[in-house]
């Protein structure tokens, strides 16, 4: 399962203007979720609830304000983690800086505790 190109206007950073503006950021999601259920019987029920994932995401990111998009990537994964009872996550958190010309990123890969 994957959710790509998720854009969230979000308060991110931790210079003094980058906390009164907002900043667009780009997530991506990959998930181990098991669609062999919803697929044989080709039944919406039993898939993941795609919308609800982008949802999560952007109340997690909106939310939060987070000063750096490590903390938001893992905030996102622990949030997917717990809402959707996921066996594995990957989010990716892309903060694009025009100003510099260039883009920050970071990706991880989460399992839950205990696992």
């Amino acid at each position: 399962m994957s959710v790509r190109d998720l854009q969230i206007p979000a308060i991110i950073g931790v210079f003094d203007w980058e906390r009164e503006t907002e900043q667009t950021l780009v997530l991506g999601v990959d998930a181990a979720f098991d669609v062999a259920s919803a697929a044989a019987g080709d039944d919406i029920l039993a898939a993941l609830d795609y919308s609800a994932v982008a949802r999560t995401v952007k109340a997690v990111v909106t939310e939060g304000k987070f000063r750096l998009i490590e903390t938001a990537a893992e905030r996102v994964a622990q949030s997917l983690i717990d809402a959707f009872d996921l066996a594995w996550v990957r989010v990716e958190v892309v903060k694009p800086i025009p100003s510099e010309g260039y883009t920050a990123a970071v990706t991880i890969e989460r399992t839950p505790s205990g696992r």
